[in-house]
C-alpha cells in the first residue's frame, strides 16, 4: 500500500475538543470529508501535554495506531471539531 505524502496538503484546520473548546491540533488536512485520522507527520503544531488527550479536560480523544504503516492518531467519533 501507498504512504501518506510527507509535505501533504496546504490547507491548514484548527481541531479542537468539543467538550471544553480548547484546542488540540493544528493539522494539513487533504480532502473535504470528516476527520477520521491525523497522521502525526502532518501536525504543524501540538498542544497536548499527554498524546491522544485533551489539555484542557484530559479526555481521551483518539487512540494511536499504524495506518498503512506510518504513525497516525485514530479519532474517536463526536470527541473533537474542526475548523
Amino acid at each position: 500500500m501507498a504512504k501518506p505524502n510527507k509535505k501533504g496538503p496546504v490547507r491548514t484546520v484548527l481541531i479542537s475538543c468539543q467538550q471544553c473548546k480548547s484546542p488540540i491540533f493544528k493539522y494539513r488536512k487533504g480532502g473535504k470529508g470528516a476527520l477520521v485520522k491525523c497522521f502525526i507527520e502532518r501536525i504543524v503544531e501540538d498542544m497536548t501535554v499527554k498524546p491522544c488527550h485533551c489539555p484542557g479536560c484530559d479526555q481521551e480523544f483518539a487512540r494511536e495506531t499504524l495506518i498503512r504503516g506510518t504513525p497516525a492518531y485514530k479519532m474517536i467519533g463526536g470527541k473533537v471539531h474542526m475548523k
